[in-house]
């Protein structure tokens, strides 16, 4: 059941001429990986829309203030640090993802920060999922910002944590916390879904 244009404009609006780009490498990537069901497409365009602003975004926005800082990451940002971090998404990136996910040398944080449509975060992620998609994620981490691989990793990682079987269940909460580690933007999520479970129907 592939999504067409039209049917991806309707649940994503404001992905505009983006949509004609994504709908066949998301077509693709969700043949690939399985994600073929009303269900299953409702859930990852709803969670790749939100997690992407609507296929505007490939690469994670780290250009938080103070407060979004000590919001996002209380037990990484005092209001010092936050404070002294603030608009530098370089540096935000190099505190909230050092020393975590693979990520060892200086810098590590930033280069490897989240890209795709599901934001695939971490240098073990990045070489993980460029094994599956045999591509040196490692070496060359912007090609995640390309639509065919921004699609495909998002997909990969559908896959690997599980989703479909949650997305059958109707569990859009249990896919977000997969994907987010928390409820952030769970609003918009449920709305996206909402409309493309019509949309798809």
């Amino acid at each position: 059941m592939p999504i067409t244009e039209q049917q991806l404009l309707q649940i994503l609006p404001n992905a505009g001429r983006q949509a004609g780009v994504f709908v066949p490498v998301l077509n693709t990537a969700m043949g690939k990986y399985g994600i073929v069901t009303r269900l299953r497409i409702a859930a990852f365009i709803a969670q790749v829309g939100h997690e992407s602003g609507q296929l505007t975004r490939l690469v994670e926005n780290l250009n938080y203030s103070a407060e979004g800082l000590m919001k996002t990451w209380p037990s990484r940002f005092d209001l010092v640090r936050a404070t002294a971090a603030a608009r530098k998404p370089e540096q935000i990136a190099n505190i909230v993802y050092g020393g975590r996910m693979g990520n060892t040398a200086p810098g590590d944080g930033w280069k490897y920060r989240g890209r795709g449509l599901i934001q695939v975060t971490g240098k073990t992620n990045y070489a993980a999922c460029g094994d599956a998609m045999g591509l040196d994620l490692v070496s060359r981490p912007e090609l995640l910002e390309q639509p065919q691989y921004a699609a495909l990793s998002a997909a990969w990682f559908w896959s690997v944590n599980g989703l479909n079987t949650l997305a059958d269940a109707g569990d859009l909460k249990g896919v977000t916390l997969r994907i987010n580690g928390g409820l952030n933007g769970q609003t918009e999520r449920q709305a996206l879904y909402d409309k493309a479970l019509k949309v798809l129907a």
